[in-house]
This record gives C-alpha cells, structure tokens and sequence, in this order.
C-alpha cells in the first residue's frame, strides 16, 4: 500500500470491507445510513411542500419552477463531487493516501471558488433569466427575490456537497447522513416557525416563501462550519491544505473528463424539466405545483434509492482502483436487487395511500386535488423502471463512463419525455381526451423507457467489461 498518509485503524478495515469483505454487508453498511437519509429526507421535503400549500397555491408553483433553476446550478457541484469523488475513492482503493489528501484539498478549494463565481454571475441576471425561463408573470417578482435567496446558499452547498462525496468515496456514510439530518432539522424547524409567525399575523402570507431559502441558508451554514473543522483538524489525515492542492493537468484533465459529462447531464436535465414546467404552466398556474408535488410523492419511492447508487458507485471505483473488475460488477447486480426490492415496497404502499396523501397537500381545494391526482396516477407507474436505471446509472459512475450516463439522461428528457408531452398538449383530440393526465403520461413513459435503454446498455457494458 502506498500509504505515505497515516489513517486510523478503522479507516483500513472500513476500505478491507469495501475490497475484500462479504459483498452484500459491504453494500448495506455503506449504503443504509444513505437510504435513511434519503427516506428522512424526502419526508421533509413533503413537509417543505405541506409548508409552502399553507402559503398559497401560487407559492407551491414558485417553489417548484426555481427549485428546477437551482438544480441547474447545483449541476455543477454534482459534477464535481462525482467526477472527484470517482478519482477520490481509486486512489483510495490503490491505497495512495497522498494523492487522496491532495485530491480532496483542490476538490475543496475548487468548489469555493466556482461557487462564488457564480454568486456573482446569477444573482444579477436572475430577473430575465426567470423571463428566458418563461416563468408566469404573476410569480415573476417573488420568484427573482425567492430565487436570490436560493442561489445565495449555493456557496455552502457547494463546500457541503464536496465534503459528502469525500466522505463517500471512502465508505464513511454516516457522517453524511447525520449532517444532513441536521440540515434538515434545522431547516424545517425554522420553516414551521414562519408558519406559525404567519397564523399569528406577524408575517405577511405571501412574504413567508421568501423565510423558506432563508431557512436553508441558515442550515447549510451550519453543516457548512461543522465540515470545514472536519476537514481542516489536525487530527484528520487527510487534512485540507492549500500547498497540497494539484492545480496541475495530471488531476484536472481526468477530473474535467469525468466531471464535464456529469454537468451537461444534470444541467440539462433540470433545465428540461424547467422547460417542462413552462409547458405546464400554459395549462394553468397550478398546475406545475400539481406536477411537483407529484415529484415529491413519487419521490418516496424513488429518490431513496439514490442511496444505493451511490454506495454502488463508491465501491465500484473502489475496486476499480484496487484491478478488481469482476468484484466491481457482481456489486451492481447486487445494488439492482435492493433497489427494485424497495421500489417494489414503496410503489405498493403509495398506490393504497394515493387519495389520502394527496389529499393532505390539497388543504381542501378540490381543483387541485383533482390536478395532483391526474399527473400522479400515471407518473408512480414507472417506479420499478427507475430503480433499473438508477442502478445502472451506478454501475456507469463507478467505471466513469459518465459520457454514456449523459447521453442516457439527455434522451430521457429530449427525446422521450417533452416530445411525448408536446404530442399530449398539441394535439387537440389527444388533449380533448386526456387533459392534465398527459403531463403524468408523459412523465411515466420517459421514465419507463429510460429503464429499459438503461437495462438494454447495461448488459452489453457489463459483457463487454467481462470480455476484457
């Protein structure tokens, strides 16, 4: 072992499970504390969502079209921490603890840096970009303000988000999984508190939205203080230093050749789903709230699942770094099996409690209780699908083919879900016929379809790879 960084004793056993150990234990202690999270998690994005429907209808569908804006610019911290992280975990599979003391302190200070370059560059230029992005003009004004609010957070999810990944690519989850815990809990805490202001008329209704990215701000700036002393204590061997940094092409090239695929794929994708939402707009206002509140009901079934790709692409590049190919592939089969196990769960569980759930986001208006229930009796459909491609899209990470796990996204958007979609709205007997249902049908064969492509590439990489 290249181990010219000392770590602790449990650092070493943790990396003989991800190498050597029982497969499935490896799986479930890395991954559980991400499913945990995700599963928490999604909960408290229903209660965000069950807040902002206290507000107004009209605030449900601002929360949702810049929620799509600030995926977009997250986009970019995505990209990092998975490219990096890719690079973080093989070298720490190959057992240079050197070079991954190196690689984290650039990945840290990189994500500082392009944070704030675009801090600088969006806040500006939030107005006309929400008018580019054909937000309704009724929501125009709060969605500039909500918006600013949201981009300024960036900064620290940015640190937050690199901080996970390096966590991650060395097998150490719960650490991730209890910062986000509180993240979350200080975040809805200060959320219920504005909602409590409002019903005591302190706060102005329409003026609460702008106390939820507010919220967040102040939980991420916490997390934000907790991963730099992680980070920087002298007691950490992988200790961030600005003189370790590798701001050198033998880092940034394979870096950028991972990471870029990782940007376009998430970038583009949001921005479809913001185009998306556009379209739903011209079928009413709430209508893009209706949809995403879809997304976070169907999202208990399937956003958890997140958690077991990323396990599987941690171990995968892990193994990779170690020259353990067929290891690294028999984690995907395993990772498949887990996944649809949970999805399979969850999509029966949701499709019993469909009326009842909704119901709760509808707070007694019938109309939009009705547009919830068009686009989510179709959108659940494709649940099992999704786990097939977010299992796949793992096994793509773990080997850094990020170029084929863009192409796949890329399609799932352009070429299977606003195509489909456009057919539903202009045509008029389908319209006539299906109405807001075809903003769900829409959802649910993109989706589908993308499992099946995914499956499709799988088995002839996986061949491929077992070939070599």
């Amino acid at each position: 072992m290249k181990n010219t960084a000392p770590i602790s004793e449990k650092e070493l056993r943790r990396r003989e499970l991800m190498l050597s150990g029982n497969q499935l234990k490896a799986i479930l202690t890395i991954s559980l504390p991400l499913v945990f999270y995700a599963c928490v998690g999604q909960f408290f994005q229903l209660i965000d969502t069950f807040i902002a429907s206290s507000m107004s209808a009209n605030t449900v569908s601002t929360v949702s079209f810049v929620a799509q804006l600030e995926k977009m610019i997250m986009a970019v911290a995505s990209a990092l921490s998975i490219g990096g992280g890719i690079l973080v975990a093989r070298s720490f599979g190959s057992g240079d603890m050197e070079k991954v003391k190196s690689q984290i302190s650039t990945l840290f200070f990189s994500a500082i840096i392009i944070s704030l370059v675009i801090l600088a560059l969006t806040i500006p230029l939030m107005y006309p970009l929400l008018q580019l992005l054909k937000m309704p003009e009724e929501l125009l004004l709060q969605g500039t303000i909500y918006s600013d609010l949201v981009v300024t957070s960036v900064i620290f999810q940015f640190i937050n988000t690199i901080f996970f990944a390096v966590q991650k690519s060395r097998g150490s989850t719960k650490i991730i999984m209890f910062g986000n815990l509180l993240v979350l809990g200080i975040k809805t805490s200060l959320n219920i508190l504005t909602i409590q202001l409002i019903e005591k008329g302190i706060l102005d209704r329409e003026n609460g939205i702008y106390f939820l990215p507010l919220a967040t701000i102040t939980a991420h700036f916490t997390l934000t203080l907790i991963a730099v002393a992680k980070l920087a204590s002298k007691n950490n061997p992988f200790r961030l230093s600005f003189k370790s940094c590798q701001f050198k092409s033998n880092f940034l090239a394979p870096l950028a050749n991972l990471s870029i695929p990782v940007f376009f794929e998430k970038f583009i994708f949001a921005f479809g789903k913001t185009l998306v939402n556009s379209l739903c707009a011209t079928l009413g206002t709430t209508v893009v709230g209706a949809l995403g509140v879809s997304d976070r009901i169907c999202g208990l079934a399937t956003n958890p699942i997140g958690g077991f790709q990323e396990a599987e692409s941690s171990l995968i590049s892990n193994n990779i770094g170690n020259n353990n190919v067929k290891r690294a592939i028999s984690f995907f089969y395993r990772t498949l099996i887990l996944a649809l196990s949970y999805a399979l769960v969850f999509f029966i569980l949701t499709g019993i409690f469909r009326l009842a759930i909704i119901g709760v986001f509808a707070k007694g208006n019938a109309a939009f209780a009705h547009e919830i229930d068009q686009i989510y009796y179709w959108e659940r459909l494709d649940t099992i699908l999704i786990a097939v491609n977010s299992s796949v899209m793992g096994l793509l990470y773990g080997f850094g083919k990020t170029k084929i796990s863009m192409i796949l996204n890329i399609a799932r958007l352009f070429v299977y879900r606003i195509p489909v979609l456009l057919l539903f709205m202009k045509i008029p007997a389908l319209y006539a016929k299906v109405g807001i249902s075809g903003v769900g049908m829409a959802m649910c064969i993109s989706n589908g379809l993308t499992g099946l492509t995914a499956a499709v590439v799988a088995f002839f990489f996986i061949r491929r790879e077992m070939k070599k």
